[in-house]
């Protein structure tokens, strides 16, 4: 656990168990006038959010010792004005949902910056998201698709293909163009 920035701000939780990062962000968001209380685990969170004021966070989904989801919960009935940014590289549409539902006021995907951090975490209740300038295609959302569920299945080809409903060869064949960058309308 580690607290660094003026105390006179507002807090920020930086909960991830990436030091790098971690500190990197720490820094980001000290410059920015906060005062933050950083975390590597859900445990050292718990902690923090028990012994003082939080008034914002940035979450990672997938920690250690739990999942992140716990946190924003917690960090909810604590802190009810406190506002929480799921920050994952990991993200499917349920898990989004979930962290809106734990009370998360977005949700991003790793690596973001800080300022669209920031940004996310004051934006005004409610705001809606400006649409993407360049909005994914359906064939790269169909490999984006793919490719989760094969890494979610340790890269395994059979089992990938399994969940998703798909021949093996197929998804061999989807896999290889997708590596050879050739169309993967199929």
């Amino acid at each position: 656990m580690q607290t660094s920035g003026n105390g006179t701000g507002e807090n920020i939780l930086i909960l991830d168990d990436d030091l790098a990062f971690r500190e990197r962000l720490d820094k980001a968001m000290v410059r920015r006038g906060f005062g933050t209380l950083c975390a590597g685990s859900v445990a050292e969170a718990r902690e923090i959010i028990a012994q003082g004021r939080v008034d914002y966070a940035v979450i990672d989904l997938r920690l250690e010792d739990g999942n992140g989801l716990e946190i924003v919960a917690l960090l909810r009935q604590r802190w009810p004005s406190a506002r929480a940014v799921v920050l994952t590289g990991y993200g499917n549409t349920p898990t989004v949902v979930a962290a809106i539902k734990a009370g998360a006021v977005d949700y991003l995907s790793k690596p973001e910056g800080a300022d669209e951090i920031v940004a996310a975490l004051k934006a005004p209740r409610n705001a809606q998201p400006a649409p993407p300038e360049a909005p994914m295609t359906p064939d790269e959302a169909r490999i984006a698709h793919i490719e989760t569920v094969f890494d979610s299945a340790g890269r395994n080809v059979s089992r990938a293909a399994r969940l998703l409903n798909m021949h093996r060869r197929t998804l061999q064949r989807i896999l290889k163009r997708h590596q050879e960058g050739e169309d993967i309308s199929a």
